[in-house]
């Protein structure tokens, strides 16, 4: 009795818990599928639905007038979703595709470790036949896709490596910091390109694709509301005038060095050559690993923007400041003479190459009078006025950060009484170390961009300008944007104190060293010739200018390394640039076959072309 009581006690137990659990299961069941539908049922989704990324169209580049400098051609490429591919069939794509197993195996480690289930870039740019085979082979390759893409087509005549600049995939930091970025996607890594690569890229589009256990695309996802549509990037208008960047660029060919154009009203840039340059075509989709490899290891540094980054003495294109400062400061006015024996004694003798006289002003600039400006520097050394020099320089934009809308540009070096105490330590350095600040040599350092600055607020009235190459924006819709050129008088510069200074330019290519090649019968250049000294071979020649000298409408500074007279080398060039913007072609043939055929000469070592040894 007490036996079967006992059984009866135990089913009754176990229909308990049976009960129990399936009331449990039941439960469960009821809170999945109707109180978290909403939740599950997209998860649910995810197993017969796969998301793919739509790349939006990154943004056209054009120049001032409108023409397209930059557009996208088609390429196409190959996915990988890790979760659903087969490691197994590594050596099918990779005969598929004509690559190495372990390069392929390597690809596919590193879409796995980026994400599991997201869809990855495996290889772009593949060629037509590649890509069909790839197609026709997807039933045996589950996880693996394809999808049209596009990479950068330039389709004119002009390089513009420096000012453009490439793509290339985006590194694994720069994917971990951006959500927005996967892995493949390629980001701006110089130039505009880099600048304005938020401007450029657009949003990134969604599509939801049903496919099958093997993961084969059945079709479009009928619910329409997860898509979402890509939002191609915005255009830019840029400041380049296309003809005059390809004719700078053919007078750079073969020499090393920079040119900038701009219009010293507004600081658009109309040209700027850095050379040597590089091939924008070979660095654009699949990366040509043996060219980016070559200019790399480039001892002249190709991939270096002289342009910008570039940190030279200025030589004597640094007296025109000079001599501006020197009327502000009082100690010189217009009429000052300043008697040249040939060499400026201080402590020992500063070699002057301009003839033996007498020299004011507008006649020290027009023949680079050494002595001139020695005893001006000297005079503002003994003063106590050396801070107070380098103050006013820096508002010309020399020794401060360049604003301008590209990566790298260097600020140079414009030294006051702490930079030396902290060069040389407290009170161990003196007169000796700054008098050649005067005739811009020792640590005085510019970039060309700087030059052509400087130069710009002297040809436009005395008025501190921002070089930028976008002057507008086109949204997706059509949306013109115009950004207002930067402009501020600097209030301390006074119009008869350029009048001097410009006098003085213009009688450099009259009658001073710019004459042989910068000076043009139908156009009143000014400018100035300079030499940058360098201890590893020919100096360096500059010449900095502006046109036409009583309504400026272009401000051209050319910088060319290792080149001697710099009268020569950089003023013919500035001079050509110069005619070109204005006439719009060249008649002086002889010149430009100077410049195409520029053999650089030692200026110690053959001085028969009387031209002063130190322009």
């Amino acid at each position: 009795m007490a036996t079967g009581q006992t059984n009866r006690t135990s089913i009754r137990a176990l229909q308990v818990i049976i009960f129990g659990l399936t009331f449990i299961v039941l439960g469960r069941v009821f809170y999945l599928q109707i109180v978290e539908y909403d939740v599950y049922a997209a998860l649910g989704q995810e197993n017969s639905v796969r998301q793919e990324y739509i790349d939006p169209a990154r943004g056209l580049i054009y120049d001032r007038n409108a023409r397209l400098i930059v557009d996208n051609e088609p390429i196409f490429s190959i996915t990988i979703t890790p979760s659903l591919f087969d490691k197994s069939n590594i050596s099918l794509l990779s005969s598929i595709l004509n690559i190495p197993d372990s390069l392929l195996a390597s690809r596919v480690q590193e879409a796995q470790n980026y994400s599991w289930h997201r869809t990855s870039r495996l290889f772009t740019e593949i060629d037509f036949s590649t890509f069909s085979a790839i197609q026709e082979n997807l039933w045996r390759l589950p996880g693996i896709g394809h999808q049209i893409e596009s990479k950068r087509h330039y389709p004119t005549e002009m390089k513009a490596s420096h000012l453009l600049g490439y793509l290339r995939e985006a590194n694994e930091n720069e994917y971990q910091q951006l959500s927005t970025l996967r892995l493949g996607d390629k980001v701006g890594k110089s130039g505009l390109e880099m600048i304005y690569q938020d401007t450029l890229r657009g949003k990134m589009g969604i599509n939801y694709l049903r496919v099958n256990a093997l993961g084969q695309a059945l079709g479009n996802f009928e619910d329409s509301t997860l898509t979402r549509t890509p939002v191609q990037g915005a255009d830019i208008i840029t400041t380049l005038d296309t003809d005059l960047q390809i004719f700078a660029e053919k007078l750079m060919e073969g020499k090393r060095g920079a040119v900038i154009a701009m219009n010293p009203n507004t600081g658009a840039i109309l040209a700027m050559v850095s050379s040597p340059s590089y091939d924008l075509d070979r660095l654009a989709g699949r990366l040509d690993l043996d060219y980016w490899q070559a200019i790399n290891a480039d001892s002249t540094s190709t991939l270096y923007n002289r342009a910008i980054s570039s940190r030279q003495p200025p030589g004597s294109t640094f007296k025109p400041l000079m001599g501006i400062i020197g009327l502000h400061l009082g100690i010189i006015t217009p009429e000052t003479q300043v008697y040249n024996s040939g060499a400026y004694i201080r402590g020992r003798a500063y070699r002057d190459l301009a003839d033996v006289g007498e020299y004011d002003l507008e006649k020290a600039i027009t023949f680079s009078s050494n002595t001139y400006f020695l005893s001006l520097m000297d005079k503002i050394a003994t003063s106590g006025k050396l801070n107070e020099w380098s103050d006013l320089i820096k508002d010309f934009g020399l020794g401060v950060p360049s604003a301008v809308d590209l990566p790298n540009a260097n600020s140079g070096i414009i030294p006051d009484s702490t930079y030396l105490n902290n060069r040389f330590g407290d009170r161990y350095w003196g007169l000796g170390d700054v008098l050649n600040f005067g005739i811009g040599q020792g640590m005085i350092s510019v970039s060309p961009i700087q030059i052509a600055q400087m130069t710009s607020t002297i040809a436009n009235g005395g008025y501190e300008i921002r070089p930028h190459l976008v002057q507008g924006i086109k949204d997706p819709n059509g949306r013109l944007t115009n950004f207002e050129p930067e402009r501020k008088k600097i209030d301390w510069v006074k119009d008869e104190y350029l009048d001097v200074i410009k006098s003085g330019m213009r009688g450099v290519v009259v009658e001073g060293s710019g004459r042989w090649y910068a000076n043009h019968q139908n156009i009143d250049i000014a400018g100035k010739t300079g030499t940058a000294q360098n201890p590893h071979g020919l100096d360096h020649g500059w010449f900095t200018s502006f046109a036409p000298i009583d309504n400026p409408e272009i401000v051209v500074t050319a910088f060319v390394e290792n080149a001697g007279f710099a009268s020569r080398s950089a003023a013919p060039i500035a001079s050509l640039i110069i005619e070109k913007y204005f006439m719009g072609e060249i008649s002086r043939n002889w010149i430009y076959e100077h410049v195409i055929n520029f053999e650089p000469i030692d200026p110690e070592a053959n001085n028969n072309l009387n031209i002063p040894l130190d322009e």
